[in-house]
C-alpha cells in the first residue's frame, strides 16, 4: 500500500533495536483519514472471506480494527491485558510476549463474545515476532471459532513472525512489509522494491 509506505517514510522514526515509531500517525495519534484507506484495502484483500468478527489486541490495535470493522460490518473484540471486574467469569486466556515493551501479558477474552459459530479476522498494527498474533490465534482456536486470516498494518519482515504464520497456513495481509531498516542512514526499504 504506496500511501502507507510513503507516510512511513515520512513520519516514521527508526529507534535503536530495530523498533520502528511511527506513534504520530498509527498508534499514540491516530490519522483517520490514513486509517479509512487501510480499513477499504483489508476489506479488498478479505473479500473473498466470510467473516463475523474481528479479533485484536489492546491497545494499539483497537482504532485500526474499528475503522476495519466498518468496512465488514462486524463488531469487534479485543483482548484485554489484564483481569477487571468487568470481565470475571469464563475467558480464553493465554500469554503473549511483546517484542515493543519486552514483556509477557496475560490476554483473555470473555466467552461471551467469542464462540464455534465464529469467523474472525484477526487484525493489529505491527507484526514482528509473531507472539501477539500466536496468542489471538490460541484464542480462537480454543473458543472453537474458524480464524479466516490475519490483516496487519506493518510486517517487519527481517523478523520471523510473518514466515513462521504463513507456515501454519495463517493467511496473512501486511499492508506495508519493511525489508530492512538503518536507524544511522534513517532508510527504510520495504519489500518488491
Amino acid at each position: 500500500m504506496q500511501l502507507l509506505m510513503d507516510r512511513i517514510r515520512r513520519d516514521g522514526k527508526i529507534k535503536a533495536g530495530n523498533v520502528l515509531k511511527v506513534d504520530s500517525f498509527l498508534n499514540h495519534q491516530m490519522d483517520i483519514k490514513l486509517f479509512v484507506e487501510i480499513g477499504k484495502e483489508f476489506k479488498r484483500r478479505f473479500a473473498d472471506c466470510e467473516i463475523n468478527k474481528i479479533l485484536t489486541i489492546e491497545a494499539s490495535g483497537i482504532g485500526i480494527a474499528c475503522i476495519v470493522a466498518q468496512y465488514f460490518d462486524v463488531p469487534v473484540v479485543f483482548a484485554k491485558k489484564s483481569k477487571t471486574k468487568n470481565i470475571a467469569g469464563d475467558i480464553y486466556t493465554t500469554q503473549v510476549e511483546s517484542f515493543t515493551h519486552g514483556r509477557t501479558y496475560d490476554i483473555m477474552v470473555s466467552k461471551e463474545f467469542l464462540g464455534a459459530s465464529d469467523k474472525v479476522l484477526l487484525i493489529d498494527d505491527f507484526l514482528a515476532n509473531g507472539k501477539a498474533l500466536e496468542g489471538l490465534s490460541d484464542i480462537v482456536k480454543n473458543s472453537g471459532a474458524q480464524l479466516v486470516g490475519a490483516g496487519i498494518v506493518i510486517e517487519k519482515g527481517f523478523q520471523p513472525g510473518g514466515g513462521h504464520l504463513r507456515s501454519q497456513g495463517i493467511k496473512v495481509e501486511s499492508l506495508a512489509i519493511v525489508e530492512s531498516m538503518d536507524e544511522i542512514a534513517g532508510t527504510i526499504r520495504f519489500r518488491g522494491e
